[in-house]
């Protein structure tokens, strides 16, 4: 068989982050999210619940579906990592969850209004989303592989997650140009959408699903052909009781690696506050600031762009300085915009009252959504940088199954505190509020993270 050059092989692993951006850009954040929350709120409506109580009770759905599917990734990582590490096969697993991604996507079609099932929306939605996470842990453990230099593996890091940054932009872009109607029945390219399909069903917005799954399934394919497990050592074998050993013999040792420790704590808190901006960002856009699909589908190329453009620029401050710094300022940035979104509504900003009708407040949500984009991109990409610099090298899979570990254990609390203040206080706009705090804890935690880890002198 011919040897696959390193260039193939780095560019097969800069298409998993192509191929699968698109659950995040047009699912999580900013089209399949917001529907959800807007045809349940109207549902709910419709129905006799006030018009804030519903939107709140439709973000807390979302809030609690996305818990659950935190939970289930949060326990299952580790240990699928640890079988990965002992079997040295990677590559079966993620085809198991790229099945998953697809079969998971596609089934969002039939999640028309006229017969809504917030319980099967969420079942599918959830079977694509831990799919998706599944499988970059597994690719993610690609990373050391790609170069032996480990100062170019930061460089390498952000323009992976640049380039899937531009994949969901143009992905978002043909949603809205091709399918997504706007309030005149026409796309954003002035056209009808395609292959008929009806808005009064939402047929238009529903085609996202499978849109989402068919990308994901052909941009795969470089994927596929140009990665390979490099020391399979156990064909047949799950290997599961001598895996679930390790694994536990793993987290009893964490207390001898104070710097590996003390970056997986930081990174739950940190990774999920920002999670719980993405997952929500679109939504609060539609009911805080009545924003139509459309407007929250560019508000998500703004912050897609930005996001490209941040992190192919992170990625060579990182190969220079080293992650550490980016993390850092990436943090402290978003803490910053957290709040000031949280001080954004129709009618004021920051406490500060506009004019009725004033485009101020939804000229500085684009504005955010831009930081939050660059900043964000940057910090997901510095963080798995950082990680192989505080794992060991010879359990990699099982470190980034802990890694997950570490950032699910408040992916499904964000979205749980998300949903509870949210029905708390039946306000939306204070119902995202905690991520400001998740942050700051996430910040201070850095301050016991060596840079080069407890594995690398």
């Amino acid at each position: 068989m011919k040897a696959i050059s390193q260039r193939k092989r780095i560019w097969g692993w800069y298409f998993f982050d192509w191929a699968s951006q698109p659950y995040n850009t047009l699912l999580l954040t900013f089209i399949f999210g917001p529907y959800f929350t807007g045809t349940v709120s109207a549902n709910m409506i419709t129905g006799g619940m006030a018009t804030e109580a519903a939107r709140a009770q439709a973000q807390a759905y979302w809030g609690w579906g996305l818990a659950i599917s935190g939970i289930t990734i949060a326990v299952l990582a580790p240990v699928l990592g640890a079988i990965a590490d002992n079997s040295g096969r990677k590559l079966p697993w993620i085809w198991l969850f790229s099945v998953m991604y697809f079969v998971g996507s596609g089934a969002l079609w039939w999640t028309a209004p006229q017969d809504f099932s917030v319980i099967w929306a969420l079942f599918f939605f959830g079977i694509g989303l831990i799919g998706m996470e599944f499988a970059t842990i597994f690719t993610n453990s690609y990373l050391p592989e790609l170069d032996k230099d480990p100062a170019e593996l930061g460089r390498l890091s952000g323009s992976g997650w640049a380039f899937g940054y531009v994949g969901g932009v143009v992905a978002l872009a043909l949603m809205l140009a091709l399918f997504q109607a706007g309030a005149n029945g026409t796309t954003m390219a002035g056209l009808s959408p395609l292959f008929g399909l009806d808005p009064a069903t939402k047929a238009d917005t529903r085609i996202v699903g499978p849109l989402t799954a068919i990308w994901f399934a052909v941009f795969m394919v470089p994927f596929f052909l140009y990665t390979r497990d490099t020391k399979p050592t156990g064909a047949a074998r799950l290997l599961i009781g001598k895996s679930l050993r390790d694994l536990g013999a793993t987290l009893r040792g964490l207390p001898r690696h104070p710097s590996l420790l003390a970056y997986l704590s930081s990174s739950m808190f940190y990774r999920d506050a920002l999670n719980g901006m993405y997952t929500f960002g679109g939504i609060y856009a539609l009911g805080v600031l009545g924003w139509s699909i459309t407007q929250v589908g560019i508000f998500g190329i703004i912050a897609a762009i930005s996001g490209a453009v941040a992190c192919w620029i992170s990625g060579k401050v990182d190969r220079r300085l080293g992650p550490m710094p980016v993390i850092v300022f990436c943090v402290v940035t978003l803490a910053c915009v957290a709040l000031l979104v949280v001080m954004i509504t129709p009618t004021s900003i920051m406490g500060i009252t506009v004019a009725e009708g004033s485009s101020a407040p939804d000229i500085t949500f684009f504005i955010a959504g831009a930081v939050i984009g660059a900043a964000g991109g940057s910090l997901q990409a510095s963080s798995r940088n950082m990680m192989t610099r505080q794992a060991n090298p010879a359990r990699m899979t099982e470190a980034f199954g802990l890694y997950a570990l570490s950032g699910k254990a408040t992916s499904f609390l964000a979205p749980a505190l998300i949903a509870l203040t949210s029905q708390l206080t039946g306000s939306q706009r204070l119902g995202v509020s905690p991520v400001v705090g998740l942050f700051i804890v996430g910040l201070v935690l850095l301050l016991w993270v060596k840079p080069r880890g407890d594995f690398f002198k």
